[in-house]
């Protein structure tokens, strides 16, 4: 970013997944995100805000993280302050203004931070890359530790509420927030109105459906970045409950007075999802923005993905990723190609005829003796 001086109104959350709803090109986001994820990243971009302050280190180096990087390269400036307190002291909408690494409020320092730049963050992306095993090792460590405690309840029956929505013999396409969510429903378009498969979102997944254009069916979560517009749209809500039966999600639709199923079950609610769809008897399961990947876990700051790992198993052949679509979509030609490819040869046979005088008089021999035929 190359002003020299930016003034704006404060915008403040420490869930930056909420706090990109509310930002535009002209405010200064503050935010309180550890390595800042690439799916934050990517949001605070589409948003069009011009700086973020970051109360917390965007990049720690406890894996590759490459969230910082995509905003700066997005034209976003990234200043980071560690530690400090304006959370406590710098009110929502009040106007702010940016000086190189500083924050100020009627001419006086809030705070001078450090600006993350799009040289130290690559090289340090580099650096991270070159270290990934030691994450790595611990976290498959913890894997395997709750592997078989989370191994045992997925692989058995799990307790899920009834439903109106029919999955048996259907597709069902599973949305969740994640890394390039938006792309993918971009590319299951024609799969879905070819084949018209339930949808299911996972939390925030019900909001990036409604803005393509679509309708959930089902929304699983723990209802904690899924807009109020989004859970009174009509589909049906299960609640994801914690391992001990604590469901905070149930609160809040209890509090917008809607009616909803709850769910206790393991690991991440994708993953209550993606079992969903199969126990109910999905033939195919198409997932959009879903996690498997170390560095995407990571993200997240998950220690393990034991029940993921599980739930993939459990699944198996019936599950392709929104990238692997383009194989189901029905790749026969269209009417319009055709008609097309008809009238370019029209207008060849009329340009041909109009430039030969033998074409012409032997089209108009043909059409004499046509007349005689018919008796004209």
């Amino acid at each position: 970013m190359s002003f020299v001086e930016f003034t704006g109104r404060a915008r403040l959350d420490r869930r930056t997944k909420h706090l990109v709803r509310r930002l535009t090109a002209d405010d200064i986001a503050i935010v309180d995100h550890a390595d800042l994820d690439r799916v934050s990243a990517e949001e605070l971009v589409e948003s069009g805000v011009r700086v973020v302050v970051n109360v917390a280190e965007s990049q720690t180096g406890r894996f590759p993280n490459p969230g910082p990087l995509l905003l700066v390269r997005g034209g976003v400036r990234l200043i980071d302050a560690p530690g400090a307190d304006l959370f406590e002291h710098v009110s929502e909408g009040e106007q702010l203004t940016v000086r190189g690494a500083g924050l100020y409020r009627n001419g006086s320092c809030l705070v001078t931070g450090r600006v993350r730049t799009e040289e130290e963050l690559a090289r340090a992306l580099a650096e991270q890359q070159g270290r990934v095993t030691q994450s790595l090792e611990a976290f498959a460590e913890n894997t395997l530790l709750h592997l078989r405690e989370e191994g045992s309840l997925l692989s058995g029956e799990i307790d899920f509420p009834p439903l109106e929505t029919r999955f048996r013999d259907r597709h069902a396409l599973v949305v969740a927030r994640g890394p390039g969510h938006r792309r993918d429903l971009r590319i299951v378009r024609p799969y879905v109105r070819d084949f018209k498969p339930v949808l299911v979102a996972v939390d925030g997944g019900a909001d990036a459906l409604i803005e393509a254009g679509y309708k959930p069916h089902v929304i699983v979560g723990d209802m904690d970045s899924v807009s109020d517009r989004a859970l009174r749209s009509g589909a049906e809500l299960v609640v994801h409950a914690y391992r001990h039966g604590e469901a905070p999600g149930a609160r809040r639709l209890e509090s917008l007075g809607l009616r909803f199923g709850t769910v206790s079950a393991p690991g991440i609610s994708e993953d209550v999802a993606l079992l969903l769809a199969h126990e109910r008897g999905a033939e195919l399961i198409v997932a959009v923005g879903t996690h498997f990947n170390l560095l995407e876990f990571l993200e997240r700051d998950r220690a393990g993905m034991s029940s993921t790992f599980v739930t993939r198993l459990k699944v198996g052949e019936n599950l392709i990723d929104a990238k692997g679509v383009s194989r189901l979509v029905d790749r026969s030609v269209g009417l319009w190609p055709i008609a097309v490819l008809i009238l370019v040869a029209l207008v060849a046979i009329v340009t041909a005829v109009v430039a030969s005088p033998s074409l012409r008089s032997l089209l108009e021999l043909l059409e004499l003796r046509l007349r005689d035929a018919l008796g004209f």
